[in-house]
């Protein structure tokens, strides 16, 4: 399915704007952006072009936060999330469409009420507890990838703020999306479609990561935070009655 002049620049300002939103609060990118793609492409198609744009938006936060990186946390995390990962993303392969429109949905809002629960953050652990954080997120973000927001009361609790928290949890995106990729590949969800598309959004995700980094320390996350909200709660529902229809 080829997209129309207009659209293309619609899906082109979407990523845009995503990828700036999620260098500044470290999430927003797939809420921003997965939504658009369900409605042009539909749910099977959408998810591994927002693949390919998280890797981008996630190489792009890790160059740009280098300096920040928490690597104890991010090895934790990857140990969990690897295996889990492979086993959520292979479930999504072969699960209904319909089930999984229903599922995004419910993550969605599910992740707005987890975050006005956790108004404080956690109390500081230590890194080694990344490791069934990252298997349980990975195993979830395998079956929809719009569940990142559940990640930021437990990077906060840790510790991590501003570039350390954004750069850490970019690195974690890319870690996961890179073996989604190798999991949609070996079941052959990357088509010429998929990759055209994603490709496509690989530079605006750049521009968009750099662009937030310049104006991290001037902006109100608050304003951020809510709108983030708001789209993920008109997005959940959304997802929720098209699943049903």
């Amino acid at each position: 399915m080829a997209l129309t002049w207009l659209d293309t620049y619609i899906l082109i300002g979407t990523a845009l704007l995503a990828a700036f939103v999620g260098s500044v609060t470290g999430g927003g990118v797939t809420i921003i952006l997965l939504p658009v793609l369900v409605f042009h492409f539909g749910i099977q198609i959408a998810m591994p072009i927002v693949t390919l744009a998280l890797l981008a938006a996630g190489a792009s936060r890790v160059v740009v936060y280098r300096r920040d990186l928490d690597w104890p946390a991010v090895l934790w995390f990857t140990l969990g999330s690897l295996p889990f990962t492979c086993v959520g993303t292979y479930l999504f392969t072969i699960a209904a469409p319909d089930l999984l429109t229903r599922i995004l949905g419910s993550f969605l809002i599910v992740a707005v009420v987890c975050q006005r629960l956790f108004t404080k953050p956690l109390g500081g652990f230590a890194a080694a507890w990344f490791l069934p954080i990252g298997a349980t997120f990975g195993f979830l973000t395998g079956i929809s990838a719009a569940v990142a927001a559940v990640l930021a009361p437990f990077f906060l609790g840790y510790g991590l703020r501003k570039g350390a928290f954004v750069g850490t949890m970019g690195l974690n995106v890319f870690i996961i999306q890179v073996t989604k990729l190798a999991v949609f590949g070996n079941r052959d969800f990357l088509p010429p479609l998929v990759l055209l598309y994603g490709l496509l959004l690989v530079p605006f995700m750049i521009a968009g990561t750099v662009l937030g980094k310049k104006i991290l320390e001037r902006v109100s996350e608050r304003l951020f935070v809510i709108m983030i909200e708001v789209v993920m709660i008109v997005a959940g529902l959304n997802f929720i009655i098209r699943g049903a229809a």
